[in-house]
């Protein structure tokens, strides 16, 4: 017996997320040991959690029996220092990709519109789905947003507008000219989703000032992530940064409880550890060099990035993948992202990086004599 019950068109039609693959489903499926895989696939941070988060988590006196803070005010006081706003302009989420539902839960519905570009995160059009809007996906430009023609797709339907800068899973940066100049000329009554989940690892020189755009744009809503270079993918903690009247509306459809005590705990401790977040930078920067040398040896062609991962364009990445995964690597393909000849790479340590280029450069040589 199934249920059969019928489901809500919008329901059916959400795309599924594809994760990267996890360590212990590849080591069953291949016969590998644990401990050899290196994971390449889901952009975590390769150094682990700040050991001040560590720290936090494990002397932390509050009982899990009790809830968290609903309304994180440790953690929303630190934050508005270290970002000089009012804790008024700041909500949590459990990630930032739970924001990103909450906006389309609160600014879309049937019969409304919202507008991204092609190859941009999967859950913005999960997003709209969900809500049982219509997503208008504009033709991206060598990867990238097309700024022009997204403003141009903003008719009267449309209330929700997003933009992934860092883009995910391309890399690619959008101008701080050409960017401040979109979002003044993108209507009011609009919604724009900044969703800077890879901004820590950009060029500091390249950034826009997004949290002052927010000051002076009442539309706009700013989304970072404690996943990233913060390295507490595992927790889930994410926040966003916009105008009180915005968060008022995230706050009303944003779950209660939704950032556990330890989360908050370790994304307050993270937030101050400079060290860390310096010595991740480096590191990426560093891998990144490594990654896109070895690409271009192999005449592979990548997609300059500002994120810790590339995209490579490596033919049958399918096939590769697998070769990939049988030598015990996970990586991401993103042929759901309409990116079939792709490989989304992220940047691990030096020995991870090595391990990668060994293995795929046999591979690429091994298909080039057969």
């Amino acid at each position: 017996m199934i249920f059969d019950a019928p489901v809500p068109d919008h329901v059916q039609l959400i795309p599924p997320y594809v994760a990267g693959r996890p360590i212990a489903s590849v080591a069953r499926e291949f016969g590998l040991d644990e401990a050899t895989i290196v994971k390449l696939a889901s952009n975590e941070n390769p150094l682990g959690m700040s050991p001040l988060a560590r720290r936090a988590i494990a002397a932390l006196a509050e009982d899990p029996a009790r809830y968290p803070d609903p309304d994180g005010y440790a953690l929303k006081q630190a934050l508005a220092a270290r970002l000089d706003v009012p804790a008024d302009y700041l909500t949590l989420g459990a990630g930032s990709s739970e924001l990103l539902l909450v906006a389309g839960h609160g600014f879309l519905a049937p019969g409304r519109a919202a507008v991204m570009a092609e190859h941009s995160f999967i859950v913005y059009l999960q997003a709209v789905t969900a809500a049982g809007a219509r997503p208008v996906v504009v033709p991206a430009v060598d990867y990238g947003h097309d700024l022009d023609a997204m403003l141009a797709a903003c008719t009267d339907d449309v209330h929700l507008v997003f933009i992934g800068n860092p883009n995910n899973p391309t890399g690619t940066f959008l101008p701080k000219r050409a960017l401040t100049e979109f979002i003044a000329k993108v209507p009011k009554r609009i919604m724009i989703v900044h969703d800077e989940a890879y901004v820590e690892y950009a060029d500091p020189e390249q950034r826009v000032d997004a949290i002052g755009l927010a000051k002076q744009h009442p539309n706009l809503l700013v989304l970072r992530t404690f996943s990233k270079i913060y390295g507490l993918a595992g927790l889930r903690v994410g926040y966003g940064i916009s105008h009180p009247s915005v968060t008022a509306v995230l706050n009303r459809v944003r779950p209660t409880f939704n950032v556990s005590i330890y989360a908050q705990a370790a994304a307050q401790a993270a937030l101050g550890d400079d060290d860390f977040l310096a010595s991740s930078y480096r590191t990426n920067r560093e891998g990144m060099t490594m990654m896109t040398e070895a690409f271009a040896r192999l005449g592979i062609p990548t997609i300059p990035s500002q994120g810790n991962f590339l995209a490579a364009k490596v033919g049958d990445a399918a096939a590769i993948n697998l070769a990939l995964l049988k030598r015990g690597i996970i990586v991401r393909p993103i042929a759901d992202y309409g990116m079939p000849e792709y490989l989304r790479v992220t940047i691990g340590t030096a020995a991870e990086n090595r391990t990668f280029i060994d293995a795929i450069t046999e591979i690429m040589r091994s298909r080039q004599t057969t």
